[in-house]
């Protein structure tokens, strides 16, 4: 879909500057939500060599919503290993994960390519999408009203075109040296250590081993990692004089891997090129109607396996706060809260990378030494090692300001981390952490229609109340729900199994009666004084709250989201994103 606007230029109501993952999987939500999508690639395809190599399960949440789970997983290899040996091959550390609480595995390997390309081939749902290669933006022209890219196209007879796009607004997704960034001016804060690291990726993998093994070895560090589709990964540290045209060599690479293989010369190479690690961090994602996500926001060491994920994190944050703003359901001013959340859990990650990355690479024989005495003894103490090997190390995001509510003063637009109310049910609550500003478990639950769903299936991509037990018909005031159908909620009232069909039978046709016949929500309340719960449709906790606080808590939610009142004009909250029957339209070359 293409509309001409008064200056001549292609009209949409985004500009996604790069078909990188981020800008694939925001322009895979945006269309979700009905709104008009270009996405301009420099490039003439997607790029088809592997990159990165970790998917997590917040990823996979995101990738769920937006209905692509099927075209994902068959390039995917859940539970993936990590394992941290010494230079004698001794292990000093195991990380595995087996939290489920977002409904997906912690970690996946994953072949990036592919999953790209499934991202990409979603867009043909939306017929107000389209991806446009071989675009290169030059220029970015804004004013009060709108945004305008202009981009130069080579022709096939080798003549170049200049081209326009308007949009309402543009967001920079081409990568670290992005030049939406830069035109911000806004700083890129951080480091760029001076290691520098060869990348060896070969087809056919010769070890078969189907996890990870950093090898914390102090004469040369070193990465083997198994992944989807016979792809084997090795990474290892260059030392200080090793030019990259040596490096490069069939016969150094060929020495390097003389440990790992019986035969290098006789592995089918995918690629092998020299990389630096950064770890960056823009000052602001956001500056009048442009905005940086993915790499062009945060660039992330490879250590943690953290670049993609928080590309689809920025995605997932933005996608919802757009298509509201687009809507006529939220001010302008909502679009600052992108920043406000999402920039300090990327500054979290990259610090956490980038000391993990210094422990690794210890190549003072000494100092390797004491480093494997101390985790050896570390590893003696069952809740340490238990702290590596649930990965809860990993610094999950937590918002305390944006789109939230204080479950305690319903304050808004920010969220202690800790319940202190006075009243009986939080003094005596079995956890007083607030759940205000993280994401809201994915348990599996039984519907009137469905069995063993998971919930984001259930609820539909858009707001939703959970209520415990209670209908929220019953408990919320007719002013609120008024709110609540204006805003597209979706109302929800889990109970017991047992109490299913009671519910489906007593409470409103307009409430959704989920069934806990896992227990995992039961627990999830039981712990936790709040048994109504506002969740945003990027599934993080807006607020919680005892009902009798509800209409309060809603209100001081919806100032911080800049709600203007209005209903949506084309968003659907009623089904997600993975039921729809969406049209199919053609992607543009």
């Amino acid at each position: 879909m293409e509309t001409q606007s008064v200056n001549n230029a292609a009209s949409s109501e985004v500009v996604i500057v790069g078909a990188g993952p981020t800008g694939l999987m925001l322009a895979n939500i945006l269309g979700g939500y009905g709104r008009s999508v270009t996405v301009l690639e420099a490039m003439d395809r997607l790029i088809d060599y592997p990159r990165g190599v970790g998917l997590d399960d917040e990823s996979f949440r995101t990738i769920q919503t937006v209905g692509l789970v099927d075209a994902v997983r068959p390039h995917t290899s859940p539970q993936h290993i990590m394992r941290l040996v010494n230079g004698v091959g001794k292990v000093v550390l195991v990380n595995d994960p087996h939290t489920d609480e977002f409904g997906w595995a912690r970690k996946h390997a994953f072949i990036q390519p592919e999953v790209d390309r499934a991202l990409y081939e979603g867009l043909t749902r939306f017929p107000h999408v389209r991806v446009l290669f071989g675009h290169r933006v030059e220029e970015v022209v804004e004013d009060s009203g709108s945004v305008t890219a202009i981009a130069l196209v080579t022709g096939e007879d080798g003549e170049v075109a200049e081209r326009r796009f308007q949009a309402r607004y543009l967001v920079g997704c081409e990568g670290g040296k992005s030049p939406t960034r830069k035109r911000l001016g806004v700083t890129f804060d951080g480091e760029s250590p001076p290691t520098r690291w060869l990348v060896v990726d070969v087809a056919n993998d010769p070890l078969g081993t189907p996890n990870v093994f950093l090898g914390a070895d102090p004469k040369r560090p070193y990465v083997s990692i198994g992944l989807p589709h016979a792809v084997r990964r090795w990474e290892f540290m260059l030392h200080d004089g090793e030019s990259e045209e040596q490096v490069t060599e069939q016969a150094f690479v060929d020495a390097l891997l003389a440990d790992h293989v019986p035969d290098p010369a006789d592995l089918q190479v995918i690629r092998r090129r020299v990389f630096t690690h950064h770890g960056r961090v823009a000052s602001s994602f956001r500056k009048g109607r442009q905005l940086v996500a993915g790499d062009a926001a945060h660039l992330m060491p490879v250590w943690m396996g953290q670049g993609w994920n928080s590309g689809m994190r920025d995605a997932t944050n933005l996608g919802w706060k757009l298509a509201a703003v687009l809507s006529g359901q939220a001010e302008d001013t909502l679009l600052d809260t992108y920043t406000t959340e999402r920039r300090d859990h990327a500054k979290a990650m990259v610090e956490l990378s980038l000391t993990f990355g210094k422990y690794i690479k210890i190549t003072n024989p000494a100092l390797a030494l004491a480093r494997d005495a101390v985790s050896s003894v570390l590893n003696l103490f069952p809740q340490v090692k238990s702290y590596f090997a649930e990965m809860r190390f990993k610094p999950m995001p937590r918002y305390t300001e944006g789109v939230l509510a204080d479950p305690t003063t319903r304050e808004s637009g920010r969220a202690r981390p800790e319940l202190t109310s006075g009243l009986v049910p939080v003094r005596t609550a079995n956890t007083k952490v607030s759940p205000v500003g993280v994401q809201f478990p994915q348990p599996r639950v039984n519907t009137a229609g469905a069995e063993n769903v998971l919930l984001d299936d259930a609820i539909g991509n858009w707001w939703s109340v959970i209520v415990w037990g209670n209908s929220p018909k019953d408990v919320l005031p007719e002013e609120s729900l008024a709110t609540l159908r204006a805003l597209g909620a979706r109302l929800v009232a889990v109970v017991p199994e047992t109490q299913r069909a009671w519910a489906e039978t007593y409470m409103d046709p307009d409430v959704l009666v989920l069934g806990d016949h896992t227990g995992r929500m039961k627990q999830w309340f039981d712990d936790r004084p709040t048994p109504l719960v506002f969740v945003r449709p990027d599934r993080f906790v807006a607020g919680a709250c005892l009902t009798q606080h509800a209409p309060e808590t809603l209100d001081a939610i919806l100032r911080a989201m800049s709600f203007t009142g209005r209903t949506a004009d084309a968003i659907t909250a009623s089904e997600p994103l993975a039921a729809r029957n969406c049209p199919t339209g053609a992607l543009s070359s």
